[in-house]
């Protein structure tokens, strides 16, 4: 029932009471306005700058440990492996292990190199974490330039130019930008390890982008908007003029004179990214801010009034052993760092900004608990999204 409708039904029939003098109604009438009036107070959304937003919690060494756990057993888990794998003949029938020497574990190539950017990333921030050593032997065993070129040829043989195009192609270079930014002899030694494949992956958005005449807006891998977030930040890190230029030249011709974001349509039953807040991510780091602004703005009109509701509402993920609907917890983290990113770049008195911050917050905190939920279809992978929302968020 709508709060203004109930209010108005309150006082028509306290006036009723009094005027007919039902006075023996009138407690059992108070009983019920009361329960009423309790159940719906816990379910409304928090109203604007209300104290019921619970605070995200900070990522400790504690809550960091947790996550490097489950990275650290499945970047070493072959099996269960769900294989994105042209077989050109009956010699490439072979195990991930031998296809994928250094990214063969966690279900899938791409989830495998997210878990080692979430124990780059958990090592440079905690290197007294309890799993350090580990996490380090671990490292130390699959960044060799041996397993790396094995990498890079799987890359150059017959019909793999689509290869994990391009959500795998960005993790990869976020993994990359993570081990140039560690200013730490293990940090350098990786990062020179890494670096042929790294190069790989830009020649291949260098020759991608060129040919790709439309950008994919589906909030799952194939999105560009975050396959070319992640490049952006790659490219202005190592100093690749050439991909950045590329990089902002097709995010304008893909995005710029959009407006009124379909964003009541989201989320779809299986997003794990808002493809309305990847794109707005994205501008936010290719148009200067006078021009992102009222981008931004016409972007999404509601903005400032919290609108859609349904963009700022959490997914609501009814089975986390289903592999698909677990996505929904990803997009709740991945909205969250969105929210995050668009909240700090407004000015402090834009009326969106609070709410996209208690609305990041909802979206995290709707998640979080979940992470270690016991099923690997959501333990593979959804760590990685826990920390890089904890890294825009500066919550550490």
């Amino acid at each position: 029932m709508p709060s203004g409708f109930f209010r108005k039904f309150i006082l028509f029939m306290i006036q009723f009471f009094i005027k007919m003098q039902k006075y023996f109604f009138f407690p059992f009438f108070l009983v019920f306005v009361l329960v009423y009036a309790s159940c719906s107070h816990e379910s409304r959304m928090p109203a604007k700058g209300s104290s019921e937003i619970q605070a995200l919690p900070p990522l400790t060494q504690s809550s960091a440990a947790r996550f490097v756990k489950l990275a650290l057993r499945c970047v070493q888990t072959e099996y269960p492996n769900k294989l994105s794998h042209v077989i050109n003949g009956p010699e490439e029938v072979r195990s991930p292990r031998e296809l994928h020497p250094v990214f063969f574990g966690c279900f899938d190539w791409h989830s495998c190199v997210h878990g080692h950017w979430l124990l780059v990333r958990m090592l440079k921030m905690f290197p007294e974490i309890p799993q350090a050593d580990s996490v380090r032997a671990v490292l130390r065993d699959h960044f060799t330039p041996e397993k790396v070129a094995a990498e890079v040829a799987y890359l150059h043989r017959p019909n793999r130019r689509s290869f994990e195009r391009t959500y795998g192609w960005a993790w990869l270079l976020k993994l990359q930008q993570e081990l140039l930014t560690w200013d730490a002899p293990e940090g350098r030694e990786w990062a020179a390890a890494l670096q042929p494949l790294a190069d790989a992956f830009v020649e291949r958005y260098l020759d991608f982008l060129p040919r790709q005449g439309y950008p994919i807006r589906r909030g799952v891998h194939p999105n560009t908007a975050f396959g070319l977030i992640f490049a952006l930040d790659y490219a202005r890190t190592a100093g690749r003029k050439d991909l950045e230029e590329m990089i902002i030249r097709r995010a304008r011709d893909y995005y710029l004179a959009d407006t009124a974001a379909p964003a009541r349509w989201e989320p779809d039953g299986d997003d794990f990214l808002s493809p309305t807040l990847q794109e707005a991510s994205l501008m936010l780091r290719v148009l200067p801010r006078e021009e992102f602004l009222p981008w931004l703005k016409a972007w999404l009109p509601g903005l400032d009034e919290g609108q859609p509701a349904n963009l700022f509402t959490p997914a609501d993920v009814t089975d986390r052993s289903d592999p698909k609907i677990v996505h929904l917890d990803g997009l709740n983290l991945s909205r969250a760092w969105c929210m995050f990113e668009l909240a700090q770049a407004l000015p402090p008195d834009d009326p969106a900004a609070p709410l996209l911050q208690q609305a990041a917050t909802r979206h995290a905190n709707a998640t979080l608990p979940y992470v270690t939920s016991g099923n690997y279809e959501g333990e593979h992978w959804l760590a990685s999204f826990a920390v890089y929302m904890y890294t825009i968020a500066g919550k550490n």
